[in-house]
């Protein structure tokens, strides 16, 4: 049968899926991936329904990078048996301001998608190294990108801007937005199970070891917290979120880092790591009983509230919270810290259902609806990826 391969190659990891391709359709055959890369490799495939296919783990120098963890997941799906491969799909995290959409990848196209690694090189690199193993390895299986910027495209200029010359602007200069693939799915999934809020005024917030959050107004994105790269708006795990830009001028000129050594910083060693020098795992400070990861998540709290005061402002109230991804998704304490602190915009907790992992955690009195919907970027990738195959086969 054939069918999508689907690849999400993150800092530390890389998450595949296949999608059979039935009349059209996408259905869903296998969930792998590979963790702790560097460190305590796993790779893991399940199928659809939940049975393990393989759980294996690696010596620490066997994955030690990305194109290892590639050459392991080739290996084990190249033996992998009625897989006819149609195409693969591709997260991209920057597409700059030219790539508005899924766009399939030639020599051209990856050129340009090296121009933005500098812009997230914490993903962009990664992102590209299974493209090219792909074009070695399968030239003749076409490739599509799916960018985390395109689903913020087509806001008004002065929302996008940042407060200098014009020029800029025009020379991509500006608030591009991330996590666009997840975003999409949820505002897709929530016309499924809230249609009556998916029309209206929705804050998003996307919060895993990235995070970031957006407001959405009919299921289109109005406003959100990352700018121009990965590293604005709320804390993560390894970065600092919103931060004055005097703060890089003063390291580099006060106290004579080089600008290696601040991006560096600021990539790597700032966000909730750099802010309790315990970890960057969420799970980790919540466990640990030393005060320093008690005030890194009272920071992260903070500003999650913060910044959703914000895009509430941006779209003038809310109906609905959404918590997503793998922080939002599974963390009943951050939620309820968070969401005590929207109580002002009419939200109430339902302490019991939020324990539990329930898809709606607001009690009946609240006045604004706080749903709890695991992202699936993959699937997304799959959709487009089909499509715009679909499209050039036309």
């Amino acid at each position: 049968m054939e069918a999508l391969l689907v690849f999400n190659a993150g800092s530390s990891s890389l998450k595949f899926q296949i999608f059979d391709i039935a009349d059209g359709r996408l259905e869903r055959r296998i969930r792998g991936k590979i963790d702790g890369i560097g460190s305590s490799p796993r790779l893991k495939a399940t199928t659809a329904d939940g049975a393990e296919l393989v759980a294996r783990s690696f010596d620490g120098a066997a994955v030690p990078d990305l194109p290892a963890a590639i050459a392991e997941a080739r290996d084990w799906l190249l033996a992998l048996e009625g897989v006819e491969l149609r195409a693969i799909g591709h997260r991209v995290v920057h597409g700059g301001p030219e790539y508005i959409g899924p766009v399939l990848i030639d020599a051209t196209v990856l050129d340009r998608l090296v121009h933005y690694q500098n812009l997230a090189p914490l993903h962009q690199p990664n992102n590209l190294v299974p493209i090219r193993l792909a074009m070695e390895i399968n030239p003749e299986v076409p490739q599509v990108a799916c960018f985390d910027t395109a689903f913020h495209h087509g806001r008004a200029e002065h929302t996008d801007c940042y407060a200098l010359p014009r020029t800029f602007y025009d020379q991509g200069v500006r608030r591009y937005g991330f996590h666009g693939l997840s975003y999409e799915y949820i505002a897709e999934r929530l016309c499924e199970v809230a249609p009556e809020v998916a029309r209206g005024r929705v804050i998003v917030a996307h919060l895993g070891s990235g995070a970031s959050m957006c407001a959405l107004r009919g299921g289109q994105s109005i406003e959100t917290t990352m700018g121009f790269t990965a590293l604005d708006g709320l804390p993560m795990g390894t970065r600092p979120g919103q931060l004055d830009p005097g703060v890089v001028l003063h390291l580099i000129t006060a106290k004579g880092m080089s600008v290696e050594e601040v991006s560096d910083l600021l990539y790597h060693n700032a966000g909730l790591k750099g802010l309790s020098g315990i970890s960057n795992d969420v799970r980790e400070l919540l466990a640990s009983d030393d005060p320093r990861a008690s005030f890194a998540i009272a920071h992260f709290v903070h500003r999650c509230r913060l910044h959703a005061g914000m895009l509430a402002a941006a779209l003038g109230g809310i109906d609905a919270f959404v918590f997503t991804a793998g922080v939002g998704e599974n963390s009943a304490p951050i939620r309820a810290r968070i969401a005590e602190g929207l109580a002002w915009l009419g939200a109430e907790l339902d302490a019991a259902a939020n324990e539990a992992g329930a898809a709606l955690i607001s009690t009946t009195r609240s006045r604004i609806a706080l749903h709890v919907i695991p992202t699936d970027e993959e699937l997304m990738i799959a959709r487009h990826t089909l499509a715009l195959i679909g499209t050039q086969a036309d």
